[in-house]
């Protein structure tokens, strides 16, 4: 594995990352930094786990390019988080597209097979190209209102006896009534049945507590700078204002549904995904579209607002005209991407979209027997659709897509980017191992000429 990674790639791109400065400790290698990433998500551990695998295990530190083994820590576990932060989901895609180049070269693809270059700048399309979008479950709690609301006022309260520190003798306690928001708040809870009428009432009742803090807030603001607070606090207090307007506008009108609803304080950036499926109807995570080509998985979009993934089929097309220079012969995905402008785009370029035909079948096939071959046709691409579903369940078994552990918005992309390079890395490894095989073969056989080819 540590030969078939683009070093050199990883290299130039974690070097932009630093400016002149010959100031502090120096910099981990770019190498360090991706296999740390890379161990973690193949061994499935914690960030403080994944180093003491790498402290005590002489392979691992030759993946990460040490030349002997040393038993000291690499590097703190809090180095893993500016790892995460140092490549892009757009870096880790193009180190994915390297490793594309090395299966393709590997498998000795010549400019007629699918997915390899067009030769010459042919433009005959070639492949297939299968569509699709999940989303990737972050590591919160199943959020309610009254659970928002109660961890709003015991944060804003942790605030209101942080503030006043500087003038306490000076002037009076604040009153939060605290004891009697949390009574309220378990009576609540420990209600075996809660019907509409019962949450409502426990949320008129925490929406008055919560409103009060924030006006103590207010007024010890003026007094008292908010640089008393830290950095997490100051954070979570821009969340709680912004969660109270939310939960009071939907209180007062009745509904559930708000524009940018926030459903986690630590995580902000954390939208409901309404998806549908029997399991979850609702996921809260990043929604992600991929495209897999010849194995290999690409996001093509990550969000972490809801969005029609349909539309994104036409830019997913050019991206793969764009790495492999010719347009795909079919592209394989389901009803939601089969709208009218993604099929005129389909016929401009001569690619064919699965699924039915619009209109009656009557009017568009002549005879039973051509019918027959469309039916024959629509059952084979849905086969067809099948390695994606495989890659997505992969993904979330095997590795840790199904709870994305990371707090912030940018390392949770770097972490689903990740994943999905290491998938690419198993993918890699399975072409090599078939090799290897193949050359056993070829040895007992008596033909040295094609393990001289393979090595």
């Amino acid at each position: 594995m540590a030969k078939l990674m683009p070093w050199d790639e990883v290299e130039q791109k974690y070097s932009t990352k630093f400016n002149d400065c010959s100031i502090g400790a120096p910099a981990k290698s770019a190498r360090v930094a991706l296999g740390s990433l890379i161990i973690k998500e193949r061994i499935k551990t914690t960030d403080e786990e994944t180093v003491e695998h790498i402290r005590e295990n002489p392979y691992l530190q030759y993946f990460l390019g040490y030349e002997y083994f040393n038993d000291k820590p690499p590097f703190d576990s809090s180095m893993m988080v500016h790892f995460r932060k140092r490549f892009l989901l757009e870096d880790l895609t193009h180190f994915q597209e390297e490793l594309k180049k090395r299966l393709d070269a590997m498998e000795k693809k010549d400019p007629e097979d699918p997915g390899s270059k067009g030769g010459g700048g042919a433009e005959e399309n070639r492949g297939k190209l299968l569509v699709d979008a999940t989303v990737a479950p972050a590591d919160i709690r199943f959020p309610t209102d009254m659970s928002l609301l109660n961890e709003a006022r015991e944060k804003t309260e942790a605030v209101i006896y942080t503030l006043p520190a500087p003038l306490r003798g000076e002037e009076e306690k604040v009153c939060t009534h605290r004891e009697k928001a949390r009574k309220d708040y378990l009576e609540f809870i420990k209600t075996k049945r809660k019907n509409r009428r019962a949450v409502r009432g426990a949320i008129a009742k925490q929406l008055p507590y919560l409103r009060r803090n924030l006006g103590h807030i207010k007024s010890l603001s003026e007094k008292v700078s908010l640089k008393a607070l830290s950095r997490r606090q100051y954070k979570d207090l821009l969340v709680i204002q912004e969660l109270y307007r939310q939960q009071e506008l939907m209180f007062r009108e009745r509904t559930h549904r708000v524009d940018d609803r926030i459903v986690s304080i630590s995580q902000p950036h954390v939208r409901p995904i309404i998806r549908g499926k029997s399991g979850a109807e609702v996921e809260f995570g990043a929604k992600i579209s991929v495209s897999y080509i010849d194995g290999m998985c690409f996001v093509d979009r990550l969000s972490w607002d809801a969005y029609n993934e349909g539309q994104d089929l036409i830019g997913q097309i050019e991206k793969y005209r764009h790495r492999f220079g010719h347009y795909p012969e079919s592209v394989h995905a389901d009803k939601i991407y089969r709208t009218r402008e993604n099929r005129e785009f389909c016929k401009g370029k001569a690619i064919r979209l699965s699924g039915p035909a619009l209109g009656r079948p009557n009017e568009i096939w002549e005879n039973e027997a051509a019918r027959r071959e469309e039916r024959r046709q629509r059952r084979k691409d849905e086969v067809d659709r099948i390695p994606l579903e495989g890659q997505f369940g992969v993904s979330k078994r095997r590795y840790s897509l199904d709870c994305v552990k990371a707090k912030l918005a940018d390392t949770s992309d770097t972490v689903i980017g990740v994943v999905m390079l290491v998938m690419g890395l198993g993918r890699l490894l399975r072409a090599l191992f078939c090799l290897f095989i193949l050359s056993l073969q070829n040895t007992r056989r008596g033909s040295f000429d094609t393990v001289i080819v393979a090595a």
